[in-house]
């Protein structure tokens, strides 16, 4: 087995500090959001929001994203090792959200429980699963760049990593949005896209719709290209060493 250097076991305990922390702030931003508009417990279908409020939904989640960005810019090392600190600590902040909901409010009931992912650019959901293992993955991956530093390997992502990697980005991505994106085409409102928020008629919809079977085979798919990607990652690394 190889240990990590000192610096990066700091650096780790360091961003795991911050990224629970940030868990437990956006866990309760939540239980405020239930007391709500969900006094009797999250369920669907939805509850409406006003315009104003998925507004300003949408710009907290852009400032998460900001936060854990900027974690990543300011951190010491090159491209590799800021690439690995904004994934662990997306990942590691993601799944303690989802711990702190469980010791907070006892929610979710099971891991197959169905969630609200992201609101942007619509709405996202599935079962709490389902982001669980993107996070992990995640964690994979940032551990892996760190522990084949360590063993004194140039990290580097061929383009074939970087369409792997793509690939299943966007499957995962369509998986989570399959649901309320066939609402979008299907009821013919791509053409007002950009104002559903406001629009009575798509938030009506959304008021009485429950969101039917996750698309396992499609997120399946993108986990598959990401750990293929992870793998040939570690299995080129014995002939990259760093001089």
């Amino acid at each position: 087995m190889y240990s990590f250097e000192s610096r990066i076991r700091s650096k780790l305990i360091s961003l795991a500090a911050f990224s629970i922390a940030m868990g437990f702030l956006e866990a309760m931003v939540v239980v405020y959001l239930r007391q709500i508009y969900y006094p009797a417990g999250f369920s669907f279908p939805l509850r409406a929001m006003s315009a104003q409020a998925v507004s300003f939904e949408s710009l907290r989640e852009i400032s998460t994203l900001i936060m854990l960005v900027s974690v990543g810019m300011i951190a010491d090392g090159k491209r590799p090792e800021r690439t690995a600190c904004v994934l662990y600590c997306f990942g590691i902040w993601d799944i303690f959200y989802y711990v702190w909901l469980k010791v907070l409010l006892g929610w979710p009931p099971s891991l197959f429980t169905w969630d609200i992912l992201f609101l942007i650019p619509v709405i996202w959901s599935g079962p709490v699963l389902a982001p669980i293992i993107c996070s992990l993955s995640m964690v994979v991956i940032s551990l892996s760049i760190w522990r084949l530093q360590g063993k004194g390997h140039l990290v580097a992502f061929p383009t074939l990593q970087w369409v792997l990697l793509s690939i299943g980005a966007v499957l995962i991505f369509l998986s989570f949005v399959w649901d309320y994106g066939k609402i979008v085409v299907q009821g013919g409102f791509l053409a007002r896209f950009l104002s559903l928020g406001s629009d009575p008629l798509f938030q009506k919809v959304i008021a009485a719709h429950v969101p039917g079977a996750f698309n396992w085979n499609l997120f399946l798919a993108g986990e598959g290209c990401v750990l293929i990607s992870i793998f040939l990652l570690w299995n080129r690394m014995p002939s990259s060493k760093a001089s």
